[in-house]
């Protein structure tokens, strides 16, 4: 089981001035440590299910930018972007020069946005869920075909393209991993069936016996679209400090593992006001104890 940070608080000590700079330390000490994932939310306000909406908050793509150029072999992606936030070309473009940038380190995160508040605050448009499930299934369309090579036209009912030029194309190849997060049966899961390389939930998805039902899920959708539900990774974000308690954490992570998810998001809470301590720690005494579950509890799951 490998881990990944997610990195939300941006309310920390010192002002705007130390953002960066700590930013900037909590990947490096994730990628020191052995996490192989470091992830930020794509927000403009921070999320007001977690904390104020009025608090710090950093745009994600250019923090991303930013970081490539700090890490040097860490994972880098959105954990995710809401489709509507960017036109989809636009989208395909930012996550290539990402994955340019950091030398093939990027994914692509994506999902159908959920935060109201936002968009109206910003003069974002935010159609019924339907539609953003339907304009999120083209920008995946189209995010497939810049990233091919036929740069024609793309006529879609919400987008359409005259060209889907990308230059230069990505460096990770075929294409970058497209990430879809969420746990709906009907929408979602359907499209991680047909779409995703990483399928992404969080525990507040439900306990593991639940979990296990959205897999039950998956696999009808795979089935429909005749994909091998293994060439799907699993992966999970759990909202909880793992300091608190190192073996029941690795104790719940094994649960997991043993469905078949092989990575594990930690988010430094915002009690936590020194992240790139606390990310060392995670290195020093949770990553050897993750790493030592047993990998045959992922391959009995995925056959």
């Amino acid at each position: 089981m490998e881990l990944g940070i997610h990195f939300v608080n941006f309310n920390l000590p010192g002002g705007p001035q130390t953002l960066g700079p700590t930013m900037a330390a909590t990947a490096r000490a994730a990628e020191q440590g052995g996490a192989t994932m470091f992830t930020l939310a794509d927000h403009l306000f921070q999320m007001d299910n977690l904390m104020a909406a009025e608090d710090p908050f950093l745009e994600g793509y250019t923090s991303m930018g930013f970081l490539a150029g700090q890490t040097e072999k860490i994972g880098l992606t959105m954990l995710v972007t809401g489709v509507t936030y960017r036109y989809p070309g636009v989208l395909a473009k930012t996550v290539t020069t990402l994955d340019v940038l950091s030398q093939g380190r990027s994914m692509l995160g994506i999902g159908a946005a959920w935060y109201e508040r936002e968009h109206a605050g910003l003069g974002i448009p935010f159609p019924p869920i339907g539609q953003r499930f339907e304009m999120l299934e083209e920008t995946l369309q189209i995010c497939e075909q810049m990233w091919s090579d036929n740069n024609g036209p793309f006529e879609g009912t919400h987008y359409r393209l005259a060209e889907t030029l990308c230059a230069p194309q990505p460096i990770r190849q075929p294409r970058p991993p497209i990430l879809i997060g969420g746990a709906g049966e009907n929408k979602t899961l359907r499209l991680v069936a047909q779409y995703a390389d990483v399928w992404n939930i969080s525990l507040a998805a439900g306990p593991p016996d639940e979990t296990r039902h959205k897999l039950d899920v998956l696999n009808r959708h795979c089935d429909d679209v005749g994909r091998d539900p293994a060439d799907i990774r699993k992966t999970l974000g759990i909202l909880v400090d793992p300091l608190a308690d190192v073996d029941g954490f690795v104790s719940t992570a094994a649960q997991y593992a043993a469905l078949g998810f092989d990575l594990v998001n930690v988010i430094p809470l915002p009690h936590i006001t020194d992240p790139a301590g606390f990310v060392s720690r995670l290195g020093d005494e949770v990553v050897p104890k993750l790493a030592a579950v047993s990998d045959n509890q992922v391959g009995s799951a995925r056959r």
